[in-house]
């Protein structure tokens, strides 16, 4: 074993510091409990032929780099180097010293998350505690999420996780938890996933003076009178969005909001508008359309007005009737008048007296 090097402040022995002796290193070091640390350091002495038959009790030539796993409470202090070589050459560098303060454990894990995360496609995430090393002391790691109710208990604690996301997956959080062996401290780290999908396209319209919105199917037909409002609705749930647009025939068309390009207006449908219209979401995942058929029906309007005609003609008819049973009437009045008088010569006069 190598003799130690690194001494505490209150070692005793102390040399006269001479020419020659030089130590590079960090001289204020932090490190959390039960972490690890790696102390860079070099050093140079002044060369004497007579050390050439002693052995320099380091592993490598000129390098006093130090690593420290586990570190403890009690490891808190000021350190010295001390370099040895036969009975010759024996120095404390006491010009330079290593304060090391050991903390809380405040570190919070790091989840690795490969780029880009897609629906479907299996994905492996990794997560660590940085400070952490092999001589450190043990890690139990467990996963928390809603993209996790798939997965057994097993596969939840380790601090590999394997699975494949779904697009209701996409603005979940993930938890990774850390605890050191021994302690009740637990350390965690939330992610919001960021799952890509391809679109799901939705078309639903409302005509008329309904604003109810309904659901238009691929490859359905829809009905709609002359002159009647219009409004059609394409959404695309996907991730990163999709570029929606509407075509006629195969014809593009101009959406009436430029901030919201799936909404189409047709104020007064005409026969023109007939046809076959398309909706379609263009996504690096893959595209999508929704297509139905349109059918124009002329509005009945011609039948309306000749039921308003014959409805308008009844009072006048009614008129009529009355005005010929009135003067049928008045006639029958006059004619019986007529009779009265003639057969029986009026009413009788009264002889004058003799």
């Amino acid at each position: 074993m190598v003799p130690l090097l690194l001494l505490p402040l209150l070692w005793g022995g102390s040399l006269q510091e001479n020419s020659g002796y030089e130590l590079r290193l960090k001289e204020s070091v932090t490190v959390q409990e039960g972490l690890c640390v790696h102390v860079p350091c070099s050093f140079s002495y002044p060369w004497n032929p007579q050390y050439s038959s002693g052995v320099l009790y380091v592993y490598w030539t000129n390098s006093c780099s130090l690593n420290i796993s586990n570190a403890r409470m009690s490891d808190t202090g000021s350190y010295f180097f001390r370099v040895e070589r036969g009975y010759l050459l024996k120095y404390t560098y006491k010009d330079k010293k290593l304060n090391l303060q050991v903390t809380a454990l405040t570190e919070v894990p790091h989840i690795h998350v490969p780029e880009p995360l897609e629906s479907g496609r299996p994905t492996r995430l990794t997560c660590n505690l940085p400070g952490s090393c092999e001589g450190g002391r043990p890690l139990t790691f467990s996963w928390v999420g809603a993209a996790l109710d798939s997965l057994g208990p097993w596969a939840l604690r380790s601090s590999v996780l394997n699975l494949t996301l779904r697009p209701q997956d996409h603005g979940t959080n993930l938890t990774c938890q850390v605890k050191q062996e021994g302690y009740t401290v637990i350390t965690e780290r939330t992610i919001l996933l960021n799952v890509s999908y391809a679109p799901q396209l939705t078309v639903r319209f409302s005509k008329g003076n309904s604003t109810a919105l309904k659901t238009l199917s691929n490859h359905m037909s829809l009905s709609v009178l002359e002159g009647q409002f219009l409004l059609l609705v394409c959404e695309a749930d996907s991730n990163p969005p999709a570029t929606l647009s509407w075509s006629q025939e195969g014809k593009a068309l101009s959406p009436s909001q430029r901030s919201a390009p799936g909404v189409l207006e047709l104020p007064h449908v005409g026969a023109a508008d007939g046809g076959v219209f398309t909706c379609q979401a263009q996504h690096p995942l893959g595209s999508q359309n929704v297509s139905f058929s349109l059918s124009v029906q002329r509005s009945p309007r011609s039948c309306k007005c000749v039921a308003e005609e014959q409805q308008g003609s009844w009072p006048l008819v009614l008129t009529l009737i009355r005005g010929a049973l009135m003067g049928a009437g008045f006639l029958l009045t006059y004619g019986l008048t007529w009779i009265y008088y003639t057969r029986y010569g009026g009413p009788q006069r009264t002889r004058p007296r003799s």
